[in-house]
């Protein structure tokens, strides 16, 4: 969110902000499934932009660079247990859960590679936004998606070394350095613009959404394209391989919240941010280290993701966060 000297500039601006960010979130997934259905029809013009996927990757990073400020960061500091049980939580939970759904299902080894890629990746940024509609602590999402991504170039090669190294060679060094590349350094370099040049980037910042989302179409597109024959024959089980490992994010990563004693609000962020993967950056990073048939899952997710996060948002927006459920009810007269 913007920061800005005068509190009523700052609130316009984080109002439009806002409603641009919940307007991407909900034309997100109808652009993607698009476009999608485009490429699968017409694949050729697609075909073209896979030698662009790590650049697409770059753009939606330093577009999340962009929306960082450093008081972002604070919440660290001042509330860094739930950031950590999140963080940790969501490396564990989603790796492990990949593993269950694909042997559930008995996927195929590109199949089973993809989704554990998509379940060792950071969160999504679309997360944040899904917090924000589900009256979660959005202060605490997007310090938990900040921390998970800074630390994607370690964790996410060592648990596809760990739990995918015996049934496929892993280049552990050579995915580190590419998440240096195409996250890391974005990311940073977008945080350190917004630092100096943060009226102007606040100004611009309803459009960042739909840069983000323009970058993941740009991955998602030709993967699809790509793999026209393969989708046909596995389309379904990899949407319900998505779907199950997805769900199953939003239950434990919400369960984690409540058998740690964490506030009804802080519990179902860490749904939302255990659940929400960066399905983007799975497609590319599972195009480029594996086979074309491994970044399936993390392009369905990018369409699944965010209908599912809505339909989460929609049902636990209902019930009250403690902060309303400590007030009292009023008494009529």
């Amino acid at each position: 969110m913007s920061r800005h000297p005068d509190p009523d500039v700052a609130d316009d601006a984080e109002d439009r902000e806002d409603r641009s960010a919940a307007i991407a979130v909900t034309a997100f997934p109808l652009f993607i499934l698009a476009g999608t259905v485009i490429a699968y029809l017409v694949p050729e013009p697609f075909l073209p932009f896979r030698s662009h996927i790590t650049g697409f990757l770059m753009v939606i990073m330093f577009g999340m660079g962009l929306t960082l400020t450093i008081p972002d960061f604070q919440v660290i500091a001042k509330r860094p247990l739930p950031v950590l049980i999140g963080v940790v939580a969501q490396f564990v939970i989603m790796p492990l859960a990949a593993v269950g759904v694909a042997a559930l299902l008995g996927l195929d080894p590109a199949l089973a590679v993809g989704l554990l890629m998509l379940g060792s990746v950071p969160g999504g940024t679309s997360s944040n936004v899904i917090a924000y509609l589900a009256k979660g602590d959005v202060a605490l999402s997007v310090a938990m998606t900040s921390v998970s991504t800074l630390v994607s170039p370690i964790m996410t090669p060592v648990l596809m070394l760990v739990l995918a190294g015996a049934r496929t060679d892993v280049d552990a060094v050579g995915m580190a350095m590419t998440l240096a590349q195409t996250v890391l350094l974005p990311v940073i370099g977008g945080l350190v613009i917004r630092y100096f040049f943060d009226s102007v980037v606040s100004a611009i910042s309803p459009v960042l959404p739909w840069v983000s989302i323009l970058g993941i179409g740009g991955v998602v597109f030709p993967t699809v394209a790509a793999n026209v024959g393969r989708l046909a024959q596995v389309g379904l089980v990899v949407f319900v391989a998505v779907l199950l490992h997805n769900v199953a994010g939003y239950v434990l990563g919400y369960a984690t919240g409540r058998l740690t004693r964490l506030p009804e609000a802080q519990s179902r962020t860490l749904g939302i941010e255990v659940g929400t993967q960066s399905a983007g950056l799975a497609s590319g990073m599972s195009a480029k280290f594996f086979t074309p048939e491994a970044a399936l899952p993390g392009a369905v997710a990018a369409v699944l993701h965010n209908i599912t996060g809505a339909v989460y948002a929609a049902v636990v927006r209902r019930f009250p966060t403690d902060r309303h459920a400590d007030e009292p009810t009023p008494v009529l007269t």
